[in-house]
């Protein structure tokens, strides 16, 4: 077995009116870049790279450099051509781009892995603990033609979060950092009240603060019982992210912005976090997904990925997840204590919504782990032409 082709999508899907904003930009469309493997006798597996940035560099990484370097090869030696393509990149795609490229290829190569032995991703992984997993719901972004309309803001986020419960979920994860900090608190507090004292609500400031100002925002986070305080500082501030931590009794996030294991040790050694957050589709993909949970796992440190892309994501942390152990077992595992959880985003997401050709759906709160050969989803291609802007060229 061979792989014989290497073809990119570069998709997009416009939001219009439903357009949202986090503390550092507005979302005008969903945006991802899918990766799809063949073999020489068949077989057909799908990746996903990078969650960030425009998707068409990556597609251009992979297109003209990458996959030229492994047509031929055998697909399953997954880690085999995980550290040919970073030890090729690694004088000058240590993280970013390549390492958006690196995922997708190799999500697609553990797809065509199962699927040619028969077995769900998770069994390859080790087995599963769980058939699904818990979700928080990711919402109470800024919305609306004027966002900074504060007023109009607290009753559009209280009915939010009644909404999310009514639709069964425990756990709710709302945004902050793009108003002053007290208006940002009288949100948290707008959801705490809509959405009950038996919530469980979690906050994400996209690195909107310096560590003063983080402080003070945690501080008043805590008063309103929010159990996690995500990304409070940039990425690359880990002093800052050891001062703000080291500050605060709530819980600290990160690391939806680091690359490989290279950089998340960096994240464990210098204390900066409890709840590491790799993105399965831009840290490395699920072969480094491995390495990162063992690595966070000497550290104490609990691994929680974070998702925002297509179906094909979704799948990815799914089998991920199913194969996670509870930190640490206990004989009755409580969500966001010592078991799993999954981000599923609430906003439109027709990149996740309508292109598998069996939805992965939500029921009282939780996710089914799909339990077909390889990842056990089927992308359904009408929908991805119709997500193309422009015109893919494979790679042969």
């Amino acid at each position: 077995m061979r792989i014989s082709e290497i073809k990119t999508f570069a998709l997009k899907a416009p939001l219009g009116e439903e357009r949202f904003w986090s503390s550092q930009c507005p979302f005008p469309e969903r945006k991802s870049l899918l990766v799809r493997i063949a073999t020489d006798d068949g077989v057909v597996g799908w990746g996903e790279g990078g969650q960030y940035g425009p998707a068409e560099p990556v597609a251009a990484c992979i297109d003209a450099v990458l996959a030229p370097r492994i047509l031929g090869q055998d697909p399953r030696e997954r880690w085999k051509i995980w550290e040919q393509l970073y030890a090729f990149s690694r004088d000058f795609g240590r993280n970013g781009v390549y390492v958006d490229a690196i995922s997708g290829i190799d999500i697609a190569l553990w797809d065509i892995t199962g699927k040619v032995l028969g077995e769900p991703v998770f069994r390859l992984l080790g087995g599963p603990f769980r058939t699904s997993v818990e979700a928080y719901a990711t919402g109470c972004y800024y919305r609306g033609h004027d966002p900074l309309d504060v007023a109009a803001s607290l009753e559009a986020v209280a009915a939010e979060a009644r909404s999310y419960r009514e639709a069964g979920f425990r756990i709710l994860k709302t945004k902050i950092g793009l108003l002053p900090v007290e208006q940002d608190l009288e949100r948290i507090a707008a959801v705490r009240a809509a959405a009950g004292s038996d919530c469980v609500i979690l906050a994400d400031a996209n690195h909107a603060y310096n560590v003063p100002t983080a402080i003070r925002a945690g501080r008043g986070l805590e008063r309103l019982d929010v159990r996690w305080f995500e990304e409070p500082v940039t990425p690359e501030d880990r002093e800052g992210y050891r001062q703000v931590r080291r500050s605060l009794s709530i819980p600290i996030a990160g690391g939806e912005c680091e690359f490989t294991r290279f950089g998340f040790r960096d994240l464990f050694t210098g204390g900066c976090v409890d709840i590491a957050q790799p993105d399965i589709c831009a840290a490395g993909g699920i072969s480094e997904w491995q390495k990162i949970h063992a690595l966070a796992d000497s550290f104490g440190v609990w691994v929680i990925p974070h998702v925002w892309g297509s179906g094909v994501a979704l799948a990815a942390a799914l089998h991920a997840l199913a194969a996670t152990p509870p930190f640490p077992h206990t004989a009755n595992p409580v969500p966001l204590q010592n078991e799993p959880v999954i981000e599923y985003d609430r906003n439109p997401n027709p990149l996740r919504d309508e292109l598998l050709k069996e939805r992965i759906t939500v029921s009282a709160g939780r996710l089914p782990v799909p339990q077909g050969p390889g990842l056990g989803i089927e992308v359904d291609e009408a929908v991805l032409s119709r997500c193309l802007p422009s015109a893919t060229s494979p790679s042969t």
